[in-house]
């Protein structure tokens, strides 16, 4: 069974969880204490509200099942709890024990965007020329 995501989706959702992976946890009690004008180390802060995040989490919510089923399977591959051979029986596990909402399932995984780029490129694919033809 192929991978069911184009590689182009996978690495705009890399993209953007490395934009995410970058925010640490707000320091100020509100976006507006500590904004970029007063304090520019403040655009680094993660709040509740975080458009990166909401991105990237609309983004996931708006693949199809099996888009977002070999999204799963190609994080896992890329942690190692798959190898690459076993794509089918990881698509297959990512399916049968789908329970949470993928995106956060994915977004709460903390080296989210490293696991899907080993993951492309157990696979076969160049993720850096795949993100040069986005950017």
């Amino acid at each position: 069974m192929p991978l069911e995501i184009a590689p182009e989706k996978v690495a705009h959702i890399i993209i953007q969880a490395r934009e995410f992976d970058a925010k640490v946890a707000a320091w100020d009690n509100s976006p507006e204490e500590g904004d970029a004008e007063e304090d520019p180390a403040s655009i680094l802060e993660s709040f509740a509200d975080d458009t990166v995040f909401q991105e990237a989490a609309s983004f996931i919510e708006a693949l199809n099942e099996d888009e977002q089923v070999s999204l799963v399977a190609l994080a896992w591959i890329g942690r190692g709890t798959f190898e690459s051979d076993e794509l089918d029986e990881a698509i297959a596990t990512a399916r049968d024990e789908a329970v949470n909402k993928t995106s956060e399932y994915l977004l709460g995984m903390p080296l989210l965007s490293d696991y899907l780029e080993e993951g492309l490129e157990k696979l076969g694919y160049s993720v850096s020329d795949i993100e040069d033809d986005l950017l």
